[in-house]
């Protein structure tokens, strides 16, 4: 059996990029990463299930909707270019790793070539 990916996980993996900042903006129930003050996850900070909205590339996006039940459209986000990923016993640690860093890497692209951080 797959280990279980957990909350803590999510922030390690945001931790652990570069010149991110983690906020709560909308309240102590909502944790907000961002990286140079563009958010590139969103946490659930207590109750079940663990949830994460990620940045996608839409047609990405859309495939990951359609094929995992545990990713769906970005709550309360552009659909089209958000993905909330449901952390259970059915997800991926792997590619919800994979997820977070590219949704950062996603934001890390829309920055000004001066402000990407190194």
């Amino acid at each position: 059996m797959a280990a279980l990916f957990s909350r803590d996980d999510v922030f390690a993996v945001c931790d652990a990029l570069p010149a991110t900042r983690n906020e709560t903006p909308f309240g102590p129930e909502t944790s907000v990463y961002k990286v140079v003050g563009k958010v590139f996850a969103i946490t659930n900070l207590d109750g079940e299930p663990v949830t994460v909205t990620l940045k996608a590339d839409p047609p990405h996006a859309e495939a990951l909707v359609r094929d995992y039940p545990w990713i769906t459209p970005g709550y309360h986000m552009n659909k089209r270019h958000w993905v909330t990923v449901t952390i259970g016993p059915d997800a991926d640690p792997q590619l919800v790793t994979d997820l977070i860093v590219n949704s950062y890497e996603r934001v890390v692209e829309g920055l000004p070539r001066a402000k990407r951080p190194t």
